[in-house]
């Protein structure tokens, strides 16, 4: 028997390759892209909508639009809203037992806020209260419109992480088990974690906008060169960064892309959702093996009746192909977010004999309310090798072994699972 080699990496989403044959795939085997539909609840109507909107999206079930989709995708929710909104305290009870049977599931996943008329700390705490009560956590918060208590203060206009504040509750809210954070900042670039690149804005059909919005980018870019924080994001274009708020508290921010030709505020919407997911944006998301946060908001200006149009049941339809087709992994934003962290912060040794090759994972233990998920870790590995992998002295039991890709190389995954959309009676 050769004597064993132990060999050490560490992950970087922008460089994962080593000098030894086992290096960390970006993407979760087969995909070469991932892609949340990251909607902030904004003017949804109702409690059925928000469920007629969640089935068609999540399952193959019959619906208004037609037959579902069956993606994975989930959704925000706030709690102290104008009656006109659909919203925790405004619905009924069988509405907020949805949003909680959601919640548990996974496919409710977000803050977005506590909403319009929530100004006071005491609003953010007896919200957390409810949540508590029923044992759901989330793990995102998303800030809305420029109230009261958003995080974000130079885009949103918040106080939620300024201490003394009325607003003040960033301490209960990361609490509870919040770790990444939306503070406003949207790009036009098509795919994160990967080379900043403008193609595929600008669009010879409207030349004057699309040349606008190109413009705006650029500038964006510019401006975080000569030291603006407020555009950090843009000049790197990764899709998540650690920061501390104001109070000194960490969390990871997240940027989040729209890359429709108009800029980032256009086509923001369940109705314009089908000018978004076109089919040069999604194969354009692929080539580049980039990430996506997508800005929209599902329930503006939605049908009662029937969420969705034509166009976007075309552009859902569109995407589930990429999907199937194991090109784009749709997830929710909680899992695009908790993957990148992970795969940001992991390291890993090799151990080597002549039969068996062991890759020992340790990950970063960031957060003790709520542990991250390593599904989907995918290391490419020799080829007609015999590996076990480790994650935190832990033996991983159903390891998946998966052929070549299109780079050629064999590798093994952390089995992904998608959540199990659950069966309620509206």
């Amino acid at each position: 028997m050769q004597p064993s080699v132990t060999i050490e990496g560490k992950a970087d989403m922008a460089d994962v390759a080593h000098d030894t044959q086992v290096v960390l795939r970006l993407m979760p085997y087969p995909y070469r892209a991932m892609l949340a539909i990251c909607s902030d609840l904004d003017e949804t109507p109702d409690r059925q909508a928000y469920w007629d909107t969640a089935r068609f999206l999540n399952t193959t079930q019959k619906t208004p639009m037609g037959p579902g989709v069956g993606l994975e995708v989930g959704n925000t929710i706030y709690f102290d809203m104008p009656p006109d909104q659909f919203a925790y305290w405004n619905t009924d009870d069988a509405g907020r037992e949805m949003v909680r049977t959601l919640i548990h599931s996974g496919h409710i996943d977000a803050l977005h806020s506590y909403g319009d008329l929530a100004a006071r700390r005491e609003d953010a705490g007896r919200a957390l209260d409810e949540l508590a009560r029923h044992d759901c956590r989330l793990a995102v918060w998303i800030d809305h419109g420029t109230v009261a208590t958003n995080f974000g203060a130079d885009i949103m206009k918040g106080h939620g992480d300024e201490p003394g504040h009325t607003a003040y509750h960033a301490d209960l809210t990361l609490g509870h088990g919040v770790r990444h954070v939306w503070r406003g900042r949207v790009t036009s670039i098509i795919g994160q974690n990967t080379p900043p690149r403008l193609g595929g804005i600008f669009t010879a059909n409207h030349p004057v906008v699309s040349a606008k919005t190109v413009a705006k980018e650029s500038a964006k870019r510019l401006l975080a060169r000569f030291g603006s924080e407020k555009y950090a994001m843009h000049a790197s274009n990764n899709v998540q960064r650690r920061i501390r708020l104001r109070d000194g508290l960490l969390v990871h921010e997240f940027l989040r892309s729209n890359p429709h030709w108009g800029g980032v505020s256009s086509c923001d919407t369940g109705k314009g959702i089908g000018q978004v997911l076109t089919g040069d944006m999604l194969s354009r998301l692929v080539d580049r093996e980039g990430l996506c946060i997508l800005y929209t908001h599902l329930g503006k200006a939605c049908d009662r009746q029937v969420p969705f149009d034509e166009s976007a049941v075309a552009a859902f339809r569109r995407l589930a192909d990429y999907y199937r087709n194991g090109k784009i992994l749709v997830t929710t934003t909680r899992r695009v977010l908790d993957y990148v962290a992970i795969c940001e912060t992991l390291h890993w040794d090799v151990q080597r004999d002549s039969n068996v090759l062991m890759i020992n994972v340790t990950t970063e233990k960031d957060h003790a309310v709520w542990p991250i998920d390593p599904a989907g870790l995918t290391f490419y590995v020799p080829e007609a090798t015999t590996c076990r992998v480790h994650i935190n002295g832990k033996l991983v039991d159903n390891l998946q072994s998966n052929p070549p890709d299109k780079t050629g190389r064999s590798s093994v995954s952390v089995p992904w699972s998608k959540l199990e959309f659950p069966e309620l009676s509206l």
